[in-house]
């Protein structure tokens, strides 16, 4: 419902995964990431559309990942870790394209919208990191390197040409996509089981095995958008909200209207 509410506001979501164990799509950024092919783009895309493809590709692949090559060469290694009674973590990216500038909110901690996308999506299962555009990478580059420039034009207005943070600043969107991704643990559940203690003898068992997946990292993708969806419906609604859809819209477009005098 959420993100049919979105739609109707033109902010789509989507995600796709870019990561299982250590089979990695280019340009994922991933560190000793390998299996993917060499012409796949960058996925800090500051294009729409090609978020919007990568995620139309993904949702015709078993493992939805937009990389073919990839794809198979991970399709082949859950295959291989179902045998040998292991599981795989991995990771997905969310994306929302044609999100307002202004949402969120500079003033507190806790109404700063990237710290609430990153509480929603750190409040899925298995997930154990969360990531805005460039992420942990900005800590090893300089300044220069990650800094979003501003541009103006008489066609776009201000306009930036990369998107290294992710779509927000500040705690606030910036008109361009914004861009997280999740790291998932592996699925503790093993087929080989784990060591464990009975907690009435204290003496050594093995841990008790039901029936799982070995890697969940594509459905959690698709949690992920559900995530990012109501949290940016929330600071949707904080910003224009209304009793009825043509109210709701009357002070979206009185908005729009208004930022483009700048």
């Amino acid at each position: 419902m959420a993100k049919k509410f979105l739609r109707a506001f033109h902010i789509t979501i989507g995600s796709f995964v870019i990561q299982i164990g250590k089979i990695g799509v280019k340009g994922s950024r991933g560190q000793g990431v390998k299996g993917s092919s060499e012409n796949f783009p960058t996925l800090e895309s500051s294009n729409p559309r090609t978020l919007e493809s990568l995620f139309r590709k993904a949702e015709k692949s078993p493992v939805r990942c937009p990389d073919e090559q990839a794809a198979k060469k991970m399709t082949t290694l859950i295959d291989r870790t179902m045998k040998s009674g292991d599981s795989l973590g991995g990771v997905f990216e969310v994306f929302a394209t044609g999100v307002p500038v202004g949402l969120g909110s500079y003033i507190q901690w806790d109404r700063r919208l990237d710290g609430r996308l990153a509480q929603a999506l750190m409040s899925i299962q298995a997930i154990k990191g969360v990531e805005a555009g460039l992420g942990v990478e900005m800590s090893r580059r300089s300044g220069s390197e990650v800094m979003d420039e501003i541009f103006y034009s008489q066609h776009y207005g201000y306009y930036r040409k990369t998107n290294n943070a992710g779509g927000m600043e500040g705690g606030m969107t910036d008109g361009m996509p914004i861009i997280l991704r999740a790291a998932m643990k592996p699925i503790p559940t093993l087929r080989r089981p784990l060591r464990s203690i009975d907690i009435r003898t204290k003496k050594p068992v093995e841990a008790a095995y039901e029936r799982s997946d070995i890697c969940a990292v594509p459905a959690a993708g698709v949690i992920g958008e559900a995530m990012v969806a109501l949290t940016i419906a929330d600071a949707f609604l904080e910003k224009f909200g209304g009793d009825s859809m043509k109210e709701i819209q009357q002070h979206y477009d009185s908005y729009v209207h208004h930022i483009k005098q700048f």
